[in-house]
């Protein structure tokens, strides 16, 4: 029995010691911090009821655990798309602390989960794991059901996708760059006349029904357009390439709400398209910069 006990401390000081790992790991694979914890605990019960004492690499084995673990609930996630891309589920309370989820995201950044989302399971784990963390590709096959060279291929494939299409030229990136950074700075500090100094005075801001939520399917003038994008989640927003032009996504706690591309005349943003519609976002190609 005391040597029962001791083996099932070890097991659980060596998991607590590798939960910031896992953690992680599961959260670049899910986007989300309640999902992420959900991974780890289901994680924590396969190794609670196996024999983990002949294992002599376990942070490898428990990454391999947790990665079945993440792609079966993309797999399942990638079955109801529809509800995961639904815009409305923003205006739900969100499990867990949003803050935290926030934060997270901003550290791992906004765009690259956005992109990631955008990728089938298997696509996004050989990616996750072996351009983030750096895990052969050998290792990654048997959780895959792939050969080494297919699942290659498939971090090949989703890095293609999270790079995006090139851009027209470094010059015009660079300027639009520097109209859409002003552009999020004023907005996320409720600055106005900045963000009138950006808007052509006949700036017109038009979006779908499910990035408009309710507000008129085209908005005119400065002002108004300025108002409306203080009041937009310009927190939740980060530059991204789309279809290889600088626009932004806006993506609070990591989870697409809609899409925002520009443009951008003589230093002035004269159109903003808002996309929200799910149809529409998977047609564009994302990347991130």
């Amino acid at each position: 029995m005391e040597r029962d006990m001791n083996a099932h401390e070890w097991l659980t000081q060596q998991f607590e010691a590798n939960r910031p790992h896992l953690r992680e790991v599961a959260f670049r694979m899910l986007g989300s911090l309640g999902e992420a914890d959900d991974a780890l605990q289901q994680t924590w019960l396969k190794l609670d009821r196996s024999d983990a004492s002949g294992v002599e690499n376990l942070t490898g084995w428990l990454t391999t655990i947790v990665a079945r673990v993440c792609l079966d609930m993309l797999r399942s996630r990638a079955s109801r798309r529809e509800e995961a891309f639904d815009p409305r589920s923003h205006d739900r309370p969100a499990a867990g602390n949003p803050e935290e989820e926030l934060v997270v995201a901003n550290a791992v950044g906004l765009a690259l989960l956005v992109v990631l989302d955008t990728l089938a399971p298997a696509e996004r784990l050989a990616f996750v794991l072996h351009d983030i963390f750096a895990m052969p590709f050998e290792e990654i096959a048997p959780i895959v059901d792939r050969s080494p060279e297919a699942a290659r291929q498939l971090a090949s494939r989703a890095r293609r996708r999270v790079q995006g299409q090139p851009p027209r030229s470094n010059g015009d990136l660079g300027r639009q760059r520097e109209v859409v950074d002003a552009f999020l700075a004023a907005a996320r500090g409720g600055d106005l006349r900045a963000l009138l100094a950006i808007l052509d005075p006949n700036v017109v801001l038009r979006g779908d029904a499910a990035a408009m939520r309710g507000a008129p399917a085209e908005i005119r003038g400065a002002a108004p357009v300025a108002e409306r994008a203080i009041r937009g989640g310009a927190r939740a927003a980060q530059p991204a390439l789309i279809g290889g032009e600088l626009g932004v996504i806006v993506a609070p706690r990591g989870r697409l709400l809609m899409l925002l591309r520009f443009t951008i005349d003589e230093g002035r943003i004269v159109a903003i398209d808002a996309i929200g519609d799910p149809e529409r976002v998977r047609q564009l190609g994302l990347g991130v910069v």
